[in-house]
């Protein structure tokens, strides 16, 4: 399946007892595969069980944080989690940005790498498939800075040059109308070295 705003293929996933869920796909799963939910499924693409049951070196993705919260980690295509060891402490795995961390045993994860992969690499190639997931995402686009708006849309608009043509730090006290730049900066440029005696 697909749902707007998210890059990743869902899976709609019906049970023997007629309960029906979404779940992130991984890669290789195919339709009307059968998978197994519960500490004694095997270590399968789209099999979801503890990760005290997993051999170290397992690429899992949708981990659970806390155990029974439905999947908090490695959901966006192309990523994954490994099973790097099982200790007292809990099982450590290696999250996609590199860092370690050592999660209770008990949190489910389904084995495989996210559905999705390289989707970012394709280019937008024109403005309107920009403008498309911008607003299905619910953000302001295209944003336009002042310097290139006439004084009369904004108070750094006008002039030949493209610059601002005064500060462009505002108080914290200042009315809605002049409230743009950097509101109550501390500081703006680099920061001064300080000079040792």
């Amino acid at each position: 399946m697909h749902e707007s705003a998210r890059g990743t293929p869902l899976a709609l996933i019906e049970f023997g007892n007629g309960t029906v869920c979404c779940l992130t796909a991984p890669e290789g799963l195919a339709l009307n595969q059968g998978i197994i939910v519960g500490d004694d499924a095997s270590p399968d693409i789209g099999n979801v069980l503890p990760l005290q049951r997993m051999p170290e070196g397992t690429m899992v993705c949708n981990v659970e944080l806390h155990p029974g919260d439905g999947g908090r980690l490695a959901r966006s295509s192309g990523t994954f989690c490994m099973v790097v060891a099982h200790t007292p402490q809990g099982t450590e795995i290696r999250l996609p940005s590199g860092k370690s961390v050592y999660m209770n045993d008990q949190c489910r994860a389904m084995i495989g790498v996210v559905a999705g992969a390289g989707r970012t690499e394709k280019p937008f190639l024109k403005a309107g498939t920009v403008k498309k997931l911008m607003r299905s995402r619910g953000r302001v686009w295209p944003t336009t800075s002042g310097q290139k708006m006439i004084s009369a849309s904004h108070p750094h608009g006008g002039g030949r040059h493209k610059h601002a043509g005064k500060p462009t730090t505002v108080s914290r006290n200042a009315p809605p109308g002049r409230k743009v730049g950097m509101i109550a900066a501390r500081q703006t440029g680099r920061a001064k070295r300080a000079v040792r005696t």
